[in-house]
């Protein structure tokens, strides 16, 4: 359950990213990087501003360092390889999951970036990035302060909460910094009209109220600012009334015991940790609720080898088809109307 508490942690008590090797062997020399051949016409100088300042890219970067959790996926959909990645969760080499190495081929592996004991400011700047992008994070003014002096820093948007920016903003916002905002651009709408798709082909998920949860500490439910929570309205439905005012300005929250109606929506996406979709089924105070007795829950339990477990969690747009071949289905079954039928 790592991949869905992890921004949780961050955002309450962890600082991020300490330096780890990746690939053979455990040198801590830097990659080689893809840099950003092939930036469009007239995409720099650009300036790009972000809730602590604003980040002047003067020329295409060649070295790009990633301290967020999910945005080597865009940089490598625009054939752009870091020289270091962040792990969120998977252990995978590089930090980058099967859709992501795909577009790596077979350049070098970036240097793997762990959050342990907060932002490894030195191991960075060995790294000699020319652009670090943070938009997928918790990054604080004090670490922006520290960031910015190693290269031009892209944080997180000012208006939304940690780890709420979503995913075409990533996708852009990464497209304008590495000189491709175009390509970006298309990339953006053609997962978007495969959204579209998706939702002309099941009128059944149109303003039905779904809701994305997770046994972490009880019941912690996401809200409306979380990527998770928008791929439903992505998809068509909607989200609960109230739902802000219960979790507040973060990205999520927990609710007591008490608020378990809430859980009780046309559709409800579980993420259990491994073994724990059993427990979470005949939890004395879940199990009898509506949602459950008529099927209308759906259950993607923690598993790094899992691609759709970890294709939602990462919401990106080298992720997001698998998401839409693999959940659909689920998310179909579970609102038909029919408790025979288990998502």
């Amino acid at each position: 359950m790592r991949s869905l508490l992890r921004p949780l942690a961050l955002a309450v008590a962890v600082p991020l990213f300490a330096l780890t090797a990746c690939g053979s062997g455990d040198s801590t020399e830097p990659a080689a990087g893809g840099g950003s051949a092939g930036s469009e016409t007239g995409a720099f100088p650009v300036s790009i501003e972000n809730k602590f300042g604003t980040a002047e890219i003067k020329q295409a970067p060649q070295r790009v360092v990633s301290v967020g959790l999910v945005e080597q996926d865009a940089l490598l959909a625009l054939d752009v390889v870091p020289v270091g990645t962040t792990e969120w969760f998977g252990e995978k080499p590089g930090a980058l999951f099967p859709w992501a190495k795909d577009k790596l081929g077979d350049r070098a592996l970036p240097t793997v970036l762990k959050d342990k004991d907060g932002i490894q400011f030195e191991q960075i700047a060995a790294l000699r990035p020319d652009l670090i992008v943070g938009l997928y994070s918790g990054i604080t003014a004090a670490d922006y302060q520290k960031l910015s002096a190693i290269a031009p820093t892209v944080a997180q948007p000012a208006g939304v909460p940690d780890y709420g920016v979503s995913w075409q903003e990533v996708a852009r916002t990464v497209g304008q910094a590495v000189g491709k905002p175009k390509q970006a651009d298309e990339l953006v709408k053609g997962i978007e009209q495969r959204f579209a798709t998706v939702r002309a082909e099941h009128p059944e998920f149109q303003g039905k109220p779904a809701l994305m949860a997770t046994p972490y500490e009880g019941y912690f439910v996401y809200g409306s600012q979380d990527p998770r929570s928008r791929l439903l309205t992505d998809l068509g439905f909607s989200l609960p009334s109230g739902l802000d005012a219960q979790i507040g300005d973060k990205f999520g929250a927990n609710i007591s015991a008490e608020r378990i109606k809430l859980l009780d929506q046309q559709a409800l996406v579980w993420f259990p940790t491994k073994g724990g979709t059993s427990k979470l089924q005949n939890d004395p105070l879940y199990k009898n609720l509506p949602v459950r007795t008529q099927g209308r829950d759906v259950f993607v339990e923690e598993n790094y080898d899992d691609p759709l477990y970890g294709a939602t969690s990462f919401v990106s747009v080298l992720s997001l088809p698998i998401v839409l071949d693999q959940l659909v289905p689920k998310l179909k079954a579970a609102v038909d109307g029919d408790p025979a039928t288990t998502a």
